[in-house]
């Protein structure tokens, strides 16, 4: 690309619970996304930190990023600055967290009363719209729609896309020995109004059963209290980097 990446940060312009986004010096089309060991849970309620947390999630969503890149799948990375920190290409982020889930967990075991570990008879696809104060609320197309967040076409696009990330990264884990439960990822529209895959791919935002016990390696031994988080996540780490 021609660019110097040993960018310099200037000022902060998000923090949010678990990574900072800083403005890069001489070039308005980059950030630098630097990566957090604080962990929260329960839309906040919930805080501690998991040691070693953000290294493992920069390299990781790294990682999966290239992967993605590699198989069609557009998204905001551009280069690993370092253990915790990494240059994307800046997005205004779609205020919706896009839900996929291959496997009941979680919230939605609890709001249709189905058994945690019931496989789904096809992936299904859910929005929240992303507001803390508003505790995340579900979301639909039209809602969507009325609230001018995104456009029919651009909620294709998205959908598409999630389905596709969902098939891609369901391959990659069962080659390593783990079951794509259910992920949340966001994108968002670049300088040129193309909607990107942007934020994380970690053990913070899927969930992840060992394929043979059905361990959690994920941000569920931190929210339910299972103990061994930080090994969870080295784990998916140890697996993910082989």
């Amino acid at each position: 690309m021609g660019r110097n990446f040993s960018m310099e940060k200037l000022q902060q312009l998000y923090e949010g619970k678990a990574k900072k986004v800083y403005a890069v010096k001489g070039d308005a089309d980059l950030f630098i996304v630097e990566y957090k060991d604080d962990a929260t849970a329960f839309n906040g309620e919930k805080r501690g930190t998991i040691t070693g947390k953000g290294v493992i999630n920069n390299k990781m969503s790294n990682i999966l990023f290239k992967m993605l890149e590699a198989n069609g799948v557009k998204t905001h990375f551009v280069k690993e600055l370092s253990d915790r920190e990494t240059l994307v290409k800046a997005v205004k982020i779609i205020p919706l967290e896009i839900i996929i889930r291959n496997v009941a967990a979680g919230s939605f075991s609890k709001r249709y009363g189905v058994e945690e570990g019931r496989e789904l008879k096809a992936p299904t696809l859910e929005f929240s719209l992303k507001n803390d104060a508003l505790n995340d609320p579900l979301i639909n197309n039209y809602h969507i729609i009325a609230l001018d967040i995104a456009s029919e076409a651009e909620l294709k696009i998205i959908s598409d896309m999630a389905f596709k990330i969902n098939e891609l990264l369901k391959n990659y884990f069962a080659n390593i020995g783990v079951k794509l439960i259910d992920f949340k990822i966001e994108m968002g529209r670049d300088k040129d109004n193309n909607i990107i895959l942007a934020d994380e791919i970690s053990p913070d935002t899927c969930r992840f059963w060992d394929a043979e016990t059905n361990e959690k390696l994920d941000k569920d031994r931190f929210r339910r209290d299972l103990g061994n988080v930080e090994a969870a996540y080295q784990e998916m780490f140890k697996r993910v980097s082989k």
